[in-house]
């Protein structure tokens, strides 16, 4: 498999190796699929989870670098202000015009400060959320297609196929917790 292919291509070709599967006699919603083919599928898209993983952890980084430099820059600029009105203390009117520069330029710094904090979490959010949206659709997919070859793997091995659990809904929030769930593909012990 090549190492390009998007998770959602590789999900694409899985759907599309089921679909086109031959059917199975007497059964309708049943199928013969190449398990070597799909299997290999579901590898390459457990290998890829991580890399969109790393990609929200980057971005999330990289909002706290760019608030955390708005924040050196408005302090900077403020310092700079407060530095200027002390060198202006011989006259009373230059220290007042000062003090209001200073304020307005605190007040533009911190303006600019939480609008790009606003920007940054907006994105940093929306990114989040297409990766989210990305793995809970590829996990449902993954998990309904996995059930679909149990269920023609005992069939055609003439077992009775086991009953198709409902996908999980993915959590409405990330939960910093490790969990307790094995990946798809893993045995439980």
């Amino acid at each position: 498999m090549s190492e390009n292919n998007g998770i959602l291509e590789l999900i694409e070709m899985l759907y599309t190796m089921i679909s086109e599967a031959w059917g199975v006699p007497l059964g309708n919603d049943k199928c013969l699929v190449d398990r070597d083919k799909a299997l290999d599928l579901i590898d390459e898209i457990k290998a890829q989870l991580p890399a969109e993983m790393a990609e929200a952890k980057r971005l999330v980084s990289a909002r706290d670098e760019f608030i955390s430099n708005a924040k050196r820059e408005a302090e900077s600029v403020r310092k700079m202000a407060e530095e200027r009105s002390r060198k202006m203390v011989e006259d009373q009117e230059v220290i007042r015009m000062a003090k209001t520069k200073a304020d307005e330029m605190i007040a533009n710094a911190e303006s600019k400060s939480r609008e790009l904090r606003r920007v940054a979490n907006e994105y940093v959010d929306e990114a989040l959320h297409g990766a989210e949206e990305s793995v809970a659709a590829a996990l449902d997919v993954v998990r309904q297609s996995r059930s679909r070859f149990r269920s023609a793997s005992a069939n055609f091995n003439g077992q009775q196929p086991q009953q198709p659990q409902p996908p999980q809904q993915p959590p409405k929030a990330p939960q910093p917790q490790k969990s307790s769930q094995p990946m798809p593909g893993q045995q439980t012990e």
